[in-house]
């Protein structure tokens, strides 16, 4: 796998900040202490401005972890992140765009957080595709993010986030958990675990089947 090599040395001025991060981490930390393997390669999907993976790299010390993202802009704020944590088992980012070829052929673990909903529905197929294909027998991927449930009252503030993400592109919005599952099971991948988060999130927990 080719990583991507920016023009400069990363450095605080390329560096993003999404302050939800801070807010959802330790949260999402919790369950990927159950979820993943106890070693192994962990490749982050739109990995987005590093903050996460960075985060996570340094928590759970015994897993290598892989950033990408298909944005330039992305990348060079991970790798800027990246360089000021200085941490072994993280890797320099590579461009990966989950609804085209992937630049990588296994990952013992995927991780993809609050991507779905900002993109279009074929981003979701093509990470299911890329997760079945590159993904163990029982390798989980995790997903992150709010979604619509058929059997659950969707919250004010989750039907007024949908609707802003449409009226910034109609490809986007938050996404059926039912829909969801469908595209997985197509791809092998399973339903392990959905595990209700803060600020009306989710988290789903898919592993590939063993055929």
């Amino acid at each position: 796998m080719t990583p991507w090599v920016p023009g400069e040395a990363g450095g605080e001025a390329q560096k993003r900040h999404a302050p939800a991060t801070l807010r959802n981490r330790d949260a999402i930390l919790t369950i990927l202490r159950d979820a993943l393997p106890p070693s192994g390669l962990v490749l982050e999907v739109a990995s987005g401005s590093g903050e996460h993976i960075i985060h996570f790299a340094a928590a759970l010390p015994a897993l290598d972890w892989q950033p990408s993202d298909p944005d330039m802009a992305a990348l060079a704020s991970i790798a800027a992140w990246r360089a000021e944590a200085d941490l072994s088992n993280l890797h320099e980012p590579i461009r990966l765009d989950a609804a085209g070829d992937w630049p990588v052929d296994r990952a013992d673990a995927i991780l993809c957080i609050n991507m779905v909903h900002i993109s279009p529905w074929n981003a979701m197929l093509g990470l299911m595709q890329g997760a079945g294909r590159v993904l163990p027998p029982g390798g989980p991927l995790y997903l992150y993010g709010p979604y619509m449930r058929d059997d659950v009252e969707t919250a004010p503030s989750n039907l007024a986030f949908d609707a802003s993400l449409k009226a910034r592109d109609q490809r986007w919005g938050l996404r059926r958990v039912e829909d969801v599952v469908t595209a997985a099971q197509a791809q092998g991948l399973r339903l392990d675990r959905m595990v209700d988060m803060p600020a009306n999130n989710l988290s789903l927990i898919f592993r590939r089947a063993a055929f």
